[in-house]
């Protein structure tokens, strides 16, 4: 180089640094930031990086396909059943538009779903044959007090009547015998008879015990005249003669405060092929925020919920039968709050972790225990620490369920509560006096966490937000791998997209896992601008995925008893170490009872690999699930789907 070329190259630089000092004089900042993501985005996207922490990516659907999904479910065609329903707006609500997307994450398909009543909110679980049982949803969204123009709230009426239950329809005008204000009914109610009550010791007839049916009722006029303060009988008004005598209500206080949403007894069954709503037999009760489970005989069990007047539902549970399509009560009562975590033991007997989404007493339903359905036995479990901060905490069975180890992850206080806890807490139910204990710390206080189980034994925890409904922009941009067998956990790739209420995680047959929903109250810590539903779905790829290639699975039955083995073609059959089943999630409201994985015996030889299912029917459910088969590495294959009927 010329002495010449070197003065003018030496003098571009310092104008160039001149330039840049000045920028830096005017907007450092904006400078530093500008570097700092530059710099950010090239480390998160060297191949190093990813093999340790996985990556993140956001999917947006055309605009003509977005929707504010509060459901999603994985079917065993390998596609996302992502529903909405009214989508937490009213205005769609009124509007009778109710929303459902059916989404293929391998080709990026997108189908709008036909769906026939507001499933905003309703309950769901995994069926043997395939589909997905839907049931409840939302008859009326809450009324805020100050909203409320019409003084209305719970009737109860009696029917004395120990020979024939009497049906009241629609608009029947209850009237008050002290108060003298009427009020009317918003729906039609069927009042059972009385029950002869007879001395068990001599046989004499006692007395009869009234049926007792519930209902919803508003004044006739709006106005703050009407309403009431004091318990009142209520006569009511078309009924005559033996009839007038025998059947009447009784009312607490009707006021204008506000109410709550209320539920839908309608049932349905998606079927993944046909990829429709199939409509069933509704209910016994209806519900809202409900917990679908299944139960040892393949039956579903659906508890708790909001019924039609926005009450709790009063312990009355129920079971749903897929051979009849229809539903029956269990013979005793047990009441829950809201979407209750709540699954199937290995020994048939129900364990509920406490951990729930809302509705109810603070001092009801809410310890966690073990529960004999059949004798409605309940054992409380000690060792919970925020035992008072499981409203909206997650609830996973840790891998391979066999262990039958639960984790609890993170709650917060019933409500609207700003507390939320930072635990983890682990317990062995196969112990004789099982316990919780901690387990690792969240660096953060955390609500609404998503779980995912993944194939290698470790699970996905990710996102949820510090204070309710994220509130304080307070949601968690953070994401942790918990390894089941050594118990530790450890930081990976920051997600990009906050999640709170509404929001949910489902782990696919390729061994990423999609991330749904989010419902903010505020995006601001002022908390001062309204908040707008996240209608984007981001997908994780964990680091297993960025290793060398994926162990190949293909060939084998579709279908295995439970005891048997099944044999299945691979390339890399001498590398394999581990095989899971893994039944497919249906998630809502930080509750997912259908996912775990099973640990199946595994052999190889040759180019196959054979595989043998537990024979526990507790442990594996009827139903479709996803076998993996993991190498020395921890890389998992792509998934196979299996039948074990």
């Amino acid at each position: 180089m010329t002495d010449r070329a070197g003065r003018r190259r030496a003098r571009r630089l310092a104008i160039g640094a001149a330039v840049v000092l000045a920028l830096a004089g005017m907007n450092g900042p904006w400078l530093y930031r500008f570097g700092t993501e530059q710099y950010h985005e090239y480390k998160i996207n060297r191949p190093e990086y990813k093999a340790e922490n996985g990556k993140w990516e956001i999917v947006e659907f055309p605009k003509e396909y977005r929707q504010n999904t509060i459901h999603a479910a994985l079917l065993r065609t390998g596609k996302v059943l992502l529903v909405a329903g009214s989508g937490n707006d009213q205005d769609n609500f009124d509007a009778k538009k109710f929303d459902t997307r059916l989404w293929d994450p391998v080709k990026g398909t997108i189908k709008k779903i036909p769906t026939p009543a507001d499933l905003f909110c309703t309950g769901h679980t995994q069926l043997e044959n395939g589909n997905l049982l839907i049931a409840g949803g939302t008859k009326r969204y809450e009324k805020l007090k100050g909203d409320v123009t019409k003084a209305g709230g719970l009737m109860i009426v009696h029917n004395e009547n120990p020979d024939k239950p009497i049906t009241l329809p629609a608009g029947t005008k209850f009237t008050g015998k002290e108060n003298g204000k009427t009020f009317i009914s918003k729906d039609p109610v069927l009042v059972p008879r009385a029950k002869k009550v007879f001395d068990p010791a001599t046989g004499a007839f006692l007395r009869n015990d009234p049926g007792l049916g519930r209902i919803y009722v508003e004044a006739a006029d709006s106005g703050k005249k009407y309403e009431t303060g004091t318990e009142d009988n209520y006569r009511i008004q078309g009924l005559t003669g033996a009839e007038a005598r025998n059947t009447y209500g009784i009312a607490q206080k009707l006021a204008l405060d506000k109410k709550d949403f209320q539920g839908i007894r309608d049932a349905f069954e998606f079927d993944p092929v046909a990829e429709k709503y199939i409509k069933v037999d509704p209910m016994n009760e209806a519900r809202w925020y409900p917990t679908l489970t299944t139960l040892s005989d393949g039956k579903i069990l659906s508890l708790s919920g909001l019924d039609e007047i926005g009450q709790l539902v009063p312990g009355k549970n129920e079971v749903y039968n897929p051979s009849t399509k229809a539903w029956t009560y269990t013979k005793k009562i047990r009441q829950f709050p809201t979407y209750p975590a709540i699954s199937l033991m290995q020994n048939g007997k129900l364990f509920y972790s406490g951990a729930n989404a809302g509705y109810g007493p603070d001092d009801v339903g809410r310890d966690p225990g073990i529960w004999d359905l059949d004798t409605n036995k309940f054992t409380k479990v000690q060792g919970m620490s925020d035992v008072k901060l499981l409203e909206t905490a997650g609830t996973v069975l840790l891998p391979p369920a066999q262990d039958e180890k639960y984790m609890v992850i993170g709650g917060g206080g019933v409500g609207e509560s700003e507390k939320s806890s930072k635990k983890t807490r682990v317990i062995d139910l196969l112990k004789d006096d099982p316990k919780f204990v901690d387990g690792p710390s969240l660096e953060k206080g955390t609500r609404y966490p998503q779980a995912s189980i993944l194939p290698d034994d470790t699970v996905l925890i990710s996102g949820g937000s510090e204070d309710y409904r994220g509130r304080g922009a307070s949601n968690i941009l953070q994401s942790r791998l918990y390894d089941a067998k050594n118990g530790e956990m450890r930081r990976v790739a920051d997600p990009l997209v906050g999640r709170n209420y509404h929001s949910g995680s489902i782990l696919l047959p390729d061994g990423r896992v999609m991330f749904f929903g989010s419902d903010s109250l505020y995006e601001d810590k002022a908390n001062t601008k309204p908040g707008e539903f996240e209608q984007r779905i981001e997908i994780y790829t964990p680091p297993y995925l960025y290793r060398d290639a994926q162990p190949s699975l293909s060939g084998g039955p579709k279908t295995v008893q439970r005891g048997d083995s099944a044999t299945f073609s691979t390339k890399h059959a001498s590398s394999i170490k581990t095989a899971r089943l893994i039944r497919p999630s249906a998630s809502t409201h930080v509750t997912d009872v259908d996912q775990k994985s099973i640990a199946l015996d595994v052999k190889t030889s040759g180019n196959n690999v054979t595989v043998t299912v537990p024979k526990n029917r507790n442990l594996v459910q009827s139903g479709w699930y996803m076998l993996f088969v993991t190498d020395d590495q921890g890389t998992p294959s792509k998934a196979q789907w299996v039948r074990v009927p």
